[in-house]
């Protein structure tokens, strides 16, 4: 019998190679069988093939949407805030936490300072990402909110350098990574936390209210520091006028999180929570958040990547560029103030609009913006003069709205929702630590080495190439439901309507 089976083994390695064979469709049962027990069998076929019932859909009310949406996007603005404050006022900090000496060495120092924060967002979404998929998603927002207005505050506190020398540098980089631990929690939560609220056939509008409060932060921080240079010397800005906007943060980060504890946990983590053991969830979520989801993570990084260096490079990087060009501070703030409240008039229009032809075709178009208009809009930067600037800067805002206006539906739809939470923040952290917070470090470091003043447009362009092949490389999601959730919707009557609309499947016996 072994020398059959090794004959046998031989002829059949002398087979040609083919390509591998489809997966085989099982055989259909015989019809002496199925005459016999065709109730049986029609019962099997219900039980593979489930219809969906009215019971099985999420119907989430405008009114908890709308909650759950002003909650987070004021948190999210609470984060930008900070962020945009930090930014906003690099000169002054570098002055006032560093050594004394050369200005750029003194900019470059703050700028470090920014990016040290990013470095540890990926431990922060490490954490808290999975912890959220386990605990649920409230209860990390709630947490996340708390240290990040903390940090704020504390760094409003610190005496300068020349009070207690290297002591200054150390607890603002301190302060710094606590703010970029707690934000690694907070994006991917708060983007998981809208898009498990909002209807499907909504995601993309209600979604983009969350970049909607990244751009308030960015305002309001922006139009703070506008006025306190404004209205007060140079001497007095520099001395205590700065301390100002970071002290604002501890009333914000109040308000924020006494709206996040009002909130119930989302549809999708009820459902799921209902759906199995605890236990169960978190050792699928460990494991999961990090080798499951390795496909959509690459992906996420990519689009992030994209969306990330093209926003900081507008929205953080933009002032400390038009200070070194020559162009007066006040001006250059109150221009990025105009073209961001331009903005934030188009965002929801753009969500909207996703909703309707789909989110690629917008990632597309802000992808190809950048890649061809980047260079122009520097050009125009760099002529100088209030009109120029603007028209730069509104080409620029043009092409990145349609990233603001679609990615908070696009990434949470990557992944799975027992793992949504976790996956989406280490792969939106490691994505944001490499790319998106370095921007404002890296393009002044290739200024200084090259001396090209255009190489905040050629970085821009490289983020376009890597947003358009991200962009081609996606599926739609847009009006369908979350993987791993059940369909949502708004109405009671869109649920009847979706049962009714259900294909008939029978069994061919």
């Amino acid at each position: 019998m072994l020398i059959d089976v090794r004959q046998q083994s031989i002829r059949e390695s002398d087979r040609p190679v083919s390509a591998p064979e489809a997966p085989e469709t099982p055989a259909p049962p015989a019809p002496e069988a199925v005459a016999r027990h065709r109730a049986l069998f029609r019962a099997i076929h219900r039980r593979k093939n489930p219809r969906l019932r009215k019971s099985d859909i999420t119907v989430t009310e405008e009114a908890q949407v709308r909650r759950a949406v002003k909650a987070t996007a004021l948190g999210n603005a609470m984060e930008w805030y900070d962020f945009g404050v930090y930014a906003y006022l690099a000169v002054i900090i570098g002055k006032e936490f560093f050594p004394s000496g050369n200005d750029t060495a003194q900019t470059l120092s703050s700028l470090a300072t920014f990016a040290a924060a990013f470095l540890v967002r990926p431990i922060g979404g490490m954490f808290f990402g999975p912890l959220g998929d386990r605990v649920g998603r409230k209860k990390i927002l709630a947490l996340t909110m708390i240290m990040m207005s903390a940090a704020t505050l504390a760094i409003g506190l610190i005496p300068s350098y020349t009070t207690i020398g290297v002591w200054a540098p150390i607890l603002l980089v301190f302060c710094r990574m606590v703010q970029g631990f707690s934000t690694g929690g907070e994006y991917g939560g708060a983007a998981t936390f809208i898009a498990e609220y909002a209807p499907d056939k909504r995601r993309g509008f209600w979604g983009s209210f969350l970049e909607f409060g990244t751009l308030i932060g960015y305002t309001v921080a922006a139009v703070l520091v506008t006025t306190l240079t404004m209205l007060l010397s140079d001497d007095a800005m520099q001395s205590w006028g700065w301390r100002i906007p970071f002290m604002v943060a501890a009333p914000l980060g109040l308000i924020g999180l006494y709206l996040r504890m009002k909130l119930d946990e989302s549809p999708a983590f009820q459902k799921m929570e209902e759906g199995g053991p605890a236990a169960e969830r978190q050792k699928k979520s460990l494991k999961d958040s990090f080798f499951g989801q390795w496909r959509a993570m690459l992906l996420c990084i990519a689009l992030v990547a994209a969306f990330n260096i093209t926003d900081y490079m507008l929205l953080s990087y933009m002032p400390t560029y038009l200070t070194q060009l020559g162009f007066g501070e006040a001006g250059g703030l109150m221009s990025i103030v105009i073209v961001m409240l331009i903005l934030m008039a188009l965002i929801n229009s753009v969500g909207r609009l996703s909703d309707r032809i789909g989110r690629k075709p917008v990632l597309m178009a802000g992808s190809v913006g950048f890649f061809v208009l980047a260079l122009p809009a520097f050009l125009l930067i760099k002529q100088g003069g209030t009109v120029a600037v603007f028209t730069g800067l509104l080409i620029l805002g043009l092409a990145l709205v349609c990233y603001l206006g679609v990615m908070s539906s696009s990434l949470p739809a990557l992944f799975p929702t027992d793992v949504r939470y976790g996956s989406l923040s280490i792969g939106f952290n490691i994505s944001v630590s490499l790319f998106g917070g370095t921007t404002p470090l890296v393009v002044a470091g290739l200024i200084s080495a090259t001396g090209n003043d255009l190489m905040p447009a050629f970085y821009t362009m490289l983020a376009g190439l890597i947003g358009i092949i991200a962009v081609a490389a996606m599926k739609e999601t847009a009006r369908q439901p979350l993987e791993g959730s059940p369909p949502s919707v708004a109405t009671d009557e869109e649920a009847q309507e979706l049962v009714e609309s259900q294909p008939q499947s029978q069994p061919q016996y």
